[in-house]
């Protein structure tokens, strides 16, 4: 131990006192002095101390992590395949929930929702994953299983459907005009899907459910990869 005032290590314990030898400085405690021997006069750290060392990283990391869920990630598990051959039945999904705190949805996007008819029966925990055919504003009409979009200048346009590929969409829907703060969508195998054709409640998603942007796809590792 090195003597605060001078740096000698030539301390004894007179009482409950440490002294230098060398300049009599009497020392207030061990604790004061620098452990230069080799000796841990470290105190010794309390069992509850020690369990809440060890345990508070555990709880931060958890925090951080359903924080990040909250408000910035979504996990969904893809209970169907009307996502065919996008997204495969039971394939594990992330979105991101601040996509859309920057931009409004565009057209393609794939998106995961509060499912429509769900919300009008007071079920808020179930959700859909559908691809965004219709924007606010535009008249959705399909025609043979082809679709057509015209927007508030009367343009029509017919979609590309390179994304349809478990199928070959049939039927003729519509027309559809989707209303403000809205969208239309429709899963890619339009042959099995339950979507904007379909629900009962209303035929368009309100941005208010929209939990997110569907980003990658984490599993199965051979499924994974980035959702467009």
């Amino acid at each position: 131990m090195t003597c605060l005032k001078c740096g000698s290590h030539d301390i004894v314990k007179e009482g409950d006192k440490y002294v230098c030898k060398a300049c009599g400085e009497a020392q207030a405690n061990s604790i004061e002095l620098e452990n230069t021997d080799g000796n841990d006069n470290t105190p010794k750290k309390s069992k509850g101390r020690e369990v809440v060392e060890f345990i508070l990283p555990i709880v931060i990391a958890f925090i951080i992590a359903m924080l990040l869920k909250t408000f910035i990630f979504a996990n969904a598990i893809v209970p169907t395949g009307s996502m065919l051959n996008t997204i495969q039945e039971g394939d594990r999904i992330i979105a991101s929930r601040i996509e859309y705190y920057f931009h409004e949805p565009e057209r393609f996007d794939i998106i995961i929702f509060k499912a429509p008819d769900e919300v009008a029966k007071g079920n808020n925990k179930t959700y859909y994953v559908k691809r965004v055919i219709g924007l606010p504003g535009e008249t959705v009409t399909i025609v043979n299983g082809v679709v057509y979009v015209t927007d508030k200048d009367g343009k029509s346009e017919q979609l590309r459907d390179d994304f349809v590929t478990a199928c070959t969409p049939t039927g003729n829907f519509g027309p559809y005009e989707v209303p403000e703060d809205s969208y239309f969508v429709m899963g890619d195998n339009r042959e099995n899907s339950v979507d904007s054709r379909y629900w009962v409640s209303t035929n368009y998603v309100d941005k208010d459910l929209i939990i997110g942007k569907a980003k990658f796809c984490y599993f199965p590792f051979d499924d994974a990869g980035k959702l467009e």
